[in-house]
């Protein structure tokens, strides 16, 4: 079975992995804000082609990303179909009766632009550094730890709870159940969901007792000593110029 590992390529040497965890989490967000918060399609493409070239300074393969990519793509595609038929505007042309707006088809663009920028940057700075790594930046950046803890056990136990709904799915199909839409099918699904989730709550509740018996205080523990470097502070200059210039450019070009 295939897990959803972000930090598959964390052992790659390249400058973006060997970018200060801390540094590079500051940085990234600053240009993921940034890049969110355009409003002119030009400076969203700018910022998408940033991000590209981010990703491959960071020598992952671009199949992985691709892969992850492709969803964030598939998922706001409809807005591409939708905005431009509903947002009022110049007229393009008709379709079947129905107008079909510049407006709406540069908002839509701008905002999967948008979106597929951010998504890179985000899988590049969790795709470069270990989980654990990120953890523990995360906790001395004084990240409420609640949250982190959160985030830490969700990463955790989705491979648990992959495993676990694997095994019930093999179970049902060796008892020759195939999957149908009728309500026989959907029942029997939801059956198994709902033994997944009451699997999943009890299995929560020893693991934190375990934990509580074993003196966890909440504090995630790493070996790796975090230090920060001259290039770390030029690198994290030159991305932050990067996000300040998107908004700013119209100050200093006449």
């Amino acid at each position: 079975m295939k897990y959803p590992e972000i930090d598959r390529y964390a052992s790659i040497r390249s400058p973006i992995h060997q970018f200060d965890p801390r540094a590079k989490i500051i940085t990234f967000m600053a240009l993921i804000f940034s890049f969110v918060f355009v409003n002119e399609l030009s400076l969203a493409l700018l910022g998408l082609a940033i991000a590209l070239l981010i990703l491959i300074i960071s020598r992952m393969p671009l199949d992985f990303a691709l892969q992850r990519i492709k969803w964030v793509f598939l998922f706001l595609f409809p807005l591409l179909i939708i905005m431009p038929l509903t947002v009022e505007g110049r007229q393009l042309f008709d379709l079947y009766g129905i107008p079909v707006t510049y407006e709406g088809t540069v908002y839509a663009s701008l905002i999967i632009i948008r979106a597929m920028a951010a998504v890179t940057l985000a899988l590049t700075m969790l795709g470069t550094t270990r989980f654990d790594v990120t953890i523990k930046s995360l906790y001395m950046l004084k990240i409420p730890g609640s949250l982190i803890q959160m985030l830490m056990f969700t990463y955790r136990y989705i491979f648990v709870i992959i495993d676990e709904f694997g095994r019930m799915h093999r179970a049902l199909r060796s008892k020759g159940f195939e999957p149908m839409t009728n309500r026989h099918g959907l029942s029997i699904v939801g059956n198994m969901i709902g033994m997944l989730i009451i699997k999943s709550y009890d299995r929560s509740e020893r693991v934190y007792q375990s934990m509580i018996a074993k003196g966890y205080t909440g504090n995630p523990r790493n070996l790796m000593e975090l230090r920060l470097h001259a290039k770390d502070y030029l690198i994290s200059m030159c991305l932050i110029s990067i996000a300040i210039m998107f908004h700013t450019y119209h100050l200093v070009l006449p």
